[in-house]
């Protein structure tokens, strides 16, 4: 065990990691319970909350992560008085592209009601009136949502912050975790190069390093996979004024693209295993999501202003994972949120809470078909019985 000069500072809950999912949950447990924030980096949101697409899409993803990013939209459009100085959303169309020999495809992603019914079919002109650069050959319409925005991730991700730190909680940045054990009173005890903190609840919300934290606590991984993702800014084809464009998704997944400060976003939406690590975007990546936009538009792409990657990270059946763990009390999974993790903050974070603090789960959550048990991680390890939120002091 290390020896700590500094004297150890007790709280009711840790949460490590203060990207958008341990920032949010800070902030639904801050007024309840002392919160201490601890985050590795010198800057909250560096890793995944900073790259991010940035795209609100309530027909996308599992019915889990449909019914989280429903029951968020009322938060994003209108958040706490003195959240967010700006909206946080802005409305963009999505433009699901069908391509020539795809409609089975189409017919598939049509299958779950809630998309049926928060979808436009368009046909081929249609769709080429909302992005006149696609290839009339490439396509055979589009399925659109006209329930989709562009989300301000930074606004989002600091005014939970502010309201974490207004409520009280302390954010720790700089203080990466280097030990975290079990004391004989019950409480974890969580070691950082700069002190010691202890609590007899600690939040699990560090992102691709998820596993990690888990294992340096001796609890088993749950088979979290961080999975890269490679974006680029590119001019728009001829000098087009691309601002009021939709997001152009492919049917099939293999591309997309979005309107980005007068400039284009374009992915190959490659999902490459990868280490937690601070990830960087590798050049066959960038020349595939290049590749692809050229063939689904036939105009060249003549120059690359920025390249970034990010990690999404997945549980094995791409839910995110939320809740005690079932081998170790007071240890609380809030991890494995994919790419949705920015769209479904505010209402995955109420969940997260009550769950944590042993109440009932907000009604407009239940009468989404949302419920704690699609999220445990005792889906996947059910050993004992959940901890109590009797034990928080």
């Amino acid at each position: 065990m290390r020896k700590d000069t500094n004297p150890t500072l007790h709280a009711d809950c840790i949460v490590i990691g203060a990207g958008i999912a341990g920032a949010s949950l800070a902030a639904s447990l801050a007024g309840q319970r002392k919160v201490v924030l601890l985050e590795a980096e010198s800057m909250a949101g560096y890793h995944s909350t900073g790259r991010s697409a940035a795209l609100f899409a309530p027909i996308y993803g599992n019915a889990v992560i449909r019914a989280l990013t429903r029951a968020s939209r009322p938060f994003f459009d209108v958040p706490p008085d003195g959240f967010a100085a700006a909206p946080l959303l802005r409305p963009r169309e999505t433009l699901f592209l069908v391509g020539a020999g795809q409609e089975t495809l189409a017919t598939a992603f049509l299958e779950e009601a809630d998309v049926r019914a928060g979808t436009r079919e368009l046909g081929i002109e249609e769709t080429l009136a909302r992005v006149p650069v696609l290839s009339r050959e490439r396509i055979a319409g589009a399925l659109m949502d006209p329930g989709s925005a562009d989300i301000e991730v930074d606004l989002l991700h600091q005014g939970f912050l502010r309201q974490a730190r207004a409520q009280g909680a302390e954010l720790r940045l700089d203080e990466q975790l280097v030990g975290l054990e079990r004391q004989g009173n019950g409480d974890w005890l969580a070691h950082t190069a700069v002190g010691s903190y202890s609590a007899p609840i600690v939040v699990n919300a560090a992102g691709a390093w998820a596993d990690s934290v888990a294992q340096i606590a001796g609890i088993a991984p749950l088979s979290l996979q961080p999975l890269r993702r490679t974006a680029a800014l590119i001019d728009a084809p001829g000098g087009a004024d691309c601002r009021n464009w939709p997001a152009v998704v492919t049917i099939d997944e293999s591309h997309y693209f979005k309107p980005d400060a007068g400039l284009l976003l374009i992915s190959p939406a490659d999902e490459t295993p990868s280490p937690p690590c601070d990830a960087q975007p590798e050049e066959w990546d960038v020349a595939m999501a290049v590749d692809r936009f050229e063939t689904l538009t036939g105009r060249p792409v003549r120059r690359v202003h920025h390249r970034w990657a990010g990690l999404r990270v997945f549980s094995p059946d791409r839910s995110p994972v939320v809740g005690y763990d079932a081998c170790s009390s007071g240890f609380f999974w809030c991890a494995g949120h994919g790419g949705y993790g920015i769209q479904t903050a505010p209402a995955l974070a109420r969940l997260a809470a009550a769950v944590l603090l042993g109440q009932a789960l907000p009604a407009e959550l239940q009468a989404l078909g949302i419920s704690a048990a699609a999220l445990s991680p005792q889906r996947f390890i059910r050993s004992i019985a959940p901890f109590h939120a009797e034990h928080i002091h």
